[in-house]
């Protein structure tokens, strides 16, 4: 077994954890469980669950600003199911996608295999750029559709909605609550709980304009087939009571509530986009100045806030710094498996302090100048 050098406890984060999803949970999230626990068991149709839903949505609808007619829809199975979900009752005929890494592919290969619909028009462009939606002007398609953020890449593509009439998909799983969005530029801003809201698995959630809301009960009256658990009109239906359609886990609603309660009381997404900044200034001018180290993405502001990734010179051995980090606690700093790229990634979601980015950068220094990594 390799031996890799301690750091020195000043080189150490106050917190270690700096993975892209799941990420670090604040303790008070974890206590937020014990103080809910009489709600986790009783039935999650009784008011204590439903209450819980509803703090959770006009908690986000107030984090967002949402505009007039917007709904918080929610359900069960993650990002990945709401792609599933979107070909069966939000594109209508034909989608359109900006593809730039693998979870922004994965929506328009999704798509191009629901046999009811037209093969999708993918706007390719290489990992580690943001395509623009303008690419997507004009497109022959009732849904266009991108990631606001890259998780695998660590590159953001702002939310503006293209010249088109066809609603805007964004997947916001690893951006929502720590990237700024003016939410009338998407029909559907959807995400999963487990990044920016440092909760668990498991769910999804949208911002749904009146749009969206308009096309999903046309594409349930049209008599298409829509399998139960991805039927979006049940979601709305069962959202607008505060309710999810099957059995949720109440642990994760639990941690949820507390972090976007955490948010509203810290300035809102204002703030929470000034503490991802303030992370991202740092690890990227750690990386911008270093002589073995560099942000893969090139153009700054296609640069993540909340996912980055640095690049390090062939003589340098990024694995070897990853497992050395992880040996001395400090977690989850490998590179999207993927992508195949000699990177660390690191997590500068809201709840990571900037004085812990400094320290990670730090002791990735330390173990540089102890040889760590050298080829």
């Amino acid at each position: 077994m390799t031996s890799y050098p301690t750091l020195p406890e000043s080189l150490l984060p106050a917190d270690r954890r700096f993975g892209c999803g799941p990420s670090k949970a604040r303790p008070a999230q974890l206590e937020a469980i014990s103080r809910g626990a009489e709600i986790i068991g009783p039935s999650h149709r009784q008011p204590a669950v439903k209450n819980l839903v509803g703090d959770v949505r006009s908690g986000l609808a107030d984090l967002f600003s949402l505009p007039e007619g917007y709904e918080i829809i929610l359900s069960l199975g993650g990002a990945t199911a709401f792609w599933d979900a979107a070909t069966f009752g939000l594109i209508e005929r034909r989608s359109a996608h900006l593809s730039f890494g693998e979870f922004s592919g994965k929506f328009a290969k999704a798509s191009a295999k629901a046999p009811w619909l037209d093969a999708p028009q993918v706007v390719e462009a290489e990992p580690g750029t943001a395509p623009s939606p303008s690419e997507l002007d004009g497109a022959d398609a009732d849904v266009v559709a991108w990631a606001h953020n890259e998780t695998s890449t660590g590159a953001m593509v702002p939310v503006v909605r293209p010249n088109t009439d066809a609603l805007v998909v964004i997947d916001a799983t690893s951006g929502a609550g720590g990237l700024p969005v003016d939410m009338a530029q998407a029909d559907a801003y959807y995400f999963s709980p487990q990044k920016c809201f440092a909760s668990d698995g498991g769910l999804w959630l949208a911002a749904v304009s009146p749009a969206a809301l308009e096309r999903i009960a046309k594409i349930k009256d049209s008599g298409r087939f829509i399998p139960a658990f991805l039927d979006l009109q049940t979601a709305v239906d069962n959202s607008l009571k505060n309710q999810t359609y099957n059995t949720p886990a109440v642990a994760p609603l639990l941690m949820l509530a507390d972090q976007v309660q955490w948010m509203n009381s810290n300035g809102g997404l204002d703030g929470m986009v000034e503490r991802t900044s303030a992370n991202a200034a740092t690890l990227y001018g750690w990386a911008e100045g270093h002589e073995v180290a560099r942000p893969f993405v090139e153009k700054h502001e296609a640069r993540s806030l909340v996912v980055g990734t640095i690049d390090f010179d062939e003589s340098v051995d990024a694995a070897e710094l990853a497992k050395a980090l992880r040996a001395n606690g400090v977690l989850d700093t490998e590179p999207y498996r993927k992508l195949g790229r000699n990177q660390l990634r690191i997590g500068m979601f809201p709840a990571i302090d900037q004085a812990d980015i400094e320290a990670l950068t730090g002791a990735i220094d330390y173990l540089l100048e102890q040889g760590v990594g050298a080829k």
